[in-house]
C-alpha cells in the first residue's frame, strides 16, 4: 500500500470494529458517570429507588451538593499560572517570553470558564478531561491553539490501560448536523440520515432530538517511525473517510502532530487500576446521602403524621363526620340520643425517638468528615475562633486533602502548558502579535513567532522547558493574612535599613507567599541606604 492511500475502507472498517470494543469495555464507566450527573441534579431518589407508598416524603438533601460546590469554590481560588523555566541558559529570553505569551493563550481561549467546567467534571465524576488542538480557523484563518474541554463519554480508549498515551488508538466521538457536514463535505451529499454508531448521551431534562446529526469521529493512533513514534489523525463518518494524516504526503512522514501525544490530558479525582479514570466525591458519599435522605424521610413521615389530628369512628356511630372534620362549625349534629366515648376517639401517633436524629446527625457528621467539609472550611465559626487570621490558619491546617487534588490539577496543567508550547514550536511560523499585562499593570505590545525555539528538526537540538505551576490566590481571607502578616513586619521593624542584616537573618528561617519580593526590597535598603557601610 503506498502512502497516498494508507487509509481507505478497509482500516476505517476496522478502526469502527476496534470502536465498538473499546465501547464494550467503558460501559460500566459510562453507566456510573450518567448515574453520577442524576445524583448531583438533586434526582437522588430516581438512583435509591422508590421506596414505600406514594405519599410518603421524599426529601433530597444537598449535603453532597453542598459538599461538591465547596471544594469547587475553593479550586477557583487557586487558579494556575505558568512560569516557564528553561533547561539551558541560553533559552532563559525564549523561556521568559513563553511565561507571558502562555496567559495571553488561555485568556483567548476563555480557559477560566474552562477551568470551571474541568473542576466540576473532576469532581463530579472523578476524571476531567483538557484537549490541547491546533485550529486552522482561529486568528483570521492563521490558526492558533485551542483548549477545550471533553467530554469523558465521547472518548474511548484501550480497555485496561492507565496511562491515555498508551493507548494504540482513542477515538473522540461528536455529533454535528447533516446540513453542514454535507456542505462542508460534498461527498457526504446522500450518504447522511442514520447514526450507525450509537453515541451514550446523558438523561436531559430537555427533549433533545438527534434525528438529523451524524456521529463524527475523530481517529488518533500511534505508528513507529525511524526510532521514533508518529501520533496520526484520520477523520470518518459512518465509511465515508474524510481526512486522513498518512494520506497527506506532507505529514505522512511527520504525524499529526510534532510532539508525538494524543492531544489529551486526564485529571482524576481519586485513581483506579486498569484505567485512565478516577472516582470521584459522588462515588464516595451516594451510600451516605442515600441514608441521609431515607432517614428524612422516615423523620419527616412521623412528624407529618403527628402533626395532623386523625380519629377513629366506628361505622355505626351517630357522628356527622363532615360537620365534625370541619372546624369552621361549631355544632356538630349527632343522629343517636346517646353518644358514648367509644363512638369516636383520637389516633394517637408516637413520635420518634431522638435516636433517630442522632443517627441523622451522625450521617451528616460523617458526610462532612469524608469530604473534609468541616465548618472551618466554609468560613463558619465555632468554639469562639472569630479572628480572620486564626480561621484561616485553620482552614490552611486542615485543607490538606484540598491541596492535594489542586496539586494534582497543576500537574496536568503543566502537561496541557507543554502541549502548548509545543503547538506554538510547530506551527507559529508567522509572527503573532500579543498585549501582554505586566504585573506592575503596564501593557508592552510584541511580536512573537516560534523561531527562537523551532531549532533545528533534531530532537535532540529543540529548546527544552520545564513548567512550575503558582496559584493565583484570590481570596479574601487569603489578602487579609497577606495584609496582617506585611504588617507584623513592618511593626517589627524588618524595613528599617539598620534592621536589614537581622531582618535578613530572620527571613531565612521563614516561609510565606511574597517572600522573595520582601528579601529584595530589605536587600535594596541595604544597599541604597547611605548610613549603612
Amino acid at each position: 500500500m503506498n502512502k497516498q492511500n494508507a487509509i481507505g475502507k478497509e482500516q476505517i472498517r476496522l478502526a469502527r470494529e476496534t470502536l465498538s470494543k473499546y465501547k464494550a469495555g467503558k460501559a460500566n464507566l459510562e453507566a456510573r458517570i450518567i448515574s453520577n450527573e442524576q445524583w448531583w441534579k438533586g434526582r437522588n431518589w430516581e438512583q435509591i429507588g422508590d421506596r414505600g407508598s406514594s405519599s410518603d416524603p421524599k426529601p433530597s438533601s444537598a449535603w453532597l451538593f453542598n459538599s461538591i460546590a465547596n471544594k469547587h469554590a475553593e479550586a477557583m481560588e487557586s487558579f494556575p499560572e505558568a512560569c516557564v523555566m528553561p533547561r539551558e541558559e541560553s533559552d532563559l529570553p525564549e523561556a521568559e517570553l513563553l511565561t507571558d505569551i502562555l496567559p495571553v493563550i488561555f485568556e483567548l481561549n476563555d480557559y477560566k470558564r474552562t477551568y470551571s467546567d474541568l473542576w466540576w467534571s473532576k469532581l463530579i465524576y472523578g476524571t476531567a478531561v483538557t484537549g490541547v488542538f491546533w485550529s486552522n480557523g482561529k486568528t483570521n484563518g492563521m490558526g492558533d491553539v485551542d483548549v477545550r474541554e471533553i467530554d469523558l463519554l465521547n472518548l474511548y480508549w484501550e480497555p485496561g490501560i492507565k496511562n491515555i498515551q498508551s493507548s494504540r488508538n482513542l477515538f473522540n466521538l461528536s455529533l454535528e448536523d447533516n446540513d453542514v457536514l454535507a456542505e462542508k463535505y460534498p461527498q457526504l451529499k446522500g450518504r447522511l440520515g442514520t447514526k450507525d454508531i450509537a453515541v451514550t448521551e446523558y438523561i436531559y431534562d430537555d427533549a433533545v432530538d438527534t434525528t438529523d446529526k451524524s456521529v463524527v469521529v475523530d481517529w488518533y493512533y500511534k505508528k513507529p517511525k525511524n526510532g521514533r513514534t508518529l501520533v496520526h489523525y484520520c477523520k470518518f463518518v459512518g465509511d465515508e473517510l474524510l481526512y486522513a494524516s498518512e494520506n497527506d504526503p506532507y505529514l505522512c512522514d511527520r504525524g499529526w502532530y510534532d510532539h508525538g501525544q494524543y492531544p489529551f490530558v486526564f485529571d482524576k479525582l481519586y485513581t483506579m487500576q486498569g484505567t485512565p479514570c478516577g472516582f470521584g466525591y459522588i462515588d464516595i458519599m451516594r451510600d451516605t446521602q442515600t441514608y441521609i435522605d431515607r432517614l428524612n424521610s422516615v423523620i419527616l413521615k412521623n412528624a407529618l403524621a403527628s402533626a395532623r389530628v386523625r380519629y377513629f369512628v366506628r361505622g355505626d356511630g351517630s357522628v356527622n363526620e363532615d360537620e365534625f372534620s370541619d372546624t369552621a362549625k361549631e355544632l356538630v349534629h349527632v343522629s343517636s340520643s346517646s353518644l358514648g366515648e367509644d363512638s369516636i376517639r383520637q389516633i394517637v401517633n408516637h413520635p420518634l425517638s431522638p435516636v433517630y436524629t442522632q443517627i441523622l446527625n451522625m450521617k451528616i457528621d460523617e458526610m462532612k468528615e469524608t469530604s473534609s467539609n468541616r465548618d472551618f472550611s466554609q468560613g463558619s465559626s465555632v468554639g469562639g475562633v472569630t479572628s480572620g487570621v486564626a480561621i484561616t490558619a485553620l482552614q490552611e491546617a486542615g485543607n490538606k486533602i484540598m491541596r492535594d487534588m489542586i496539586g494534582a490539577t497543576y500537574r496536568g496543567f503543566a502537561e496541557v502548558c507543554g502541549l502548548v508550547i509545543e503547538l506554538i514550536r510547530q506551527f507559529y511560523t508567522e509572527p503573532r502579535s500579543f498585549r501582554i499585562t505586566g504585573r506592575d499593570g503596564a501593557v508592552v505590545f510584541m511580536k512573537y513567532d516560534n523561531s527562537g525555539i523551532a531549532g533545528t528538526g533534531d530532537l535532540f537540538g529543540d529548546p527544552v522547558f520545564d513548567l512550575k505551576i503558582d496559584t493565583q490566590r484570590g481570596a479574601e481571607y487569603g489578602r487579609a493574612a497577606k495584609n496582617q502578616t506585611a504588617q507584623e513586619l513592618y511593626s517589627m521593624g524588618f524595613f528599617d535599613p539598620e534592621n536589614a542584616r537581622k531582618a535578613l537573618c530572620a527571613l531565612e528561617l521563614m516561609d510565606f507567599d511574597g517572600k522573595n519580593r520582601v528579601v529584595e526590597r530589605i536587600t535594596e535598603g541595604l544597599h541604597n541606604d547611605p548610613r549603612i557601610v
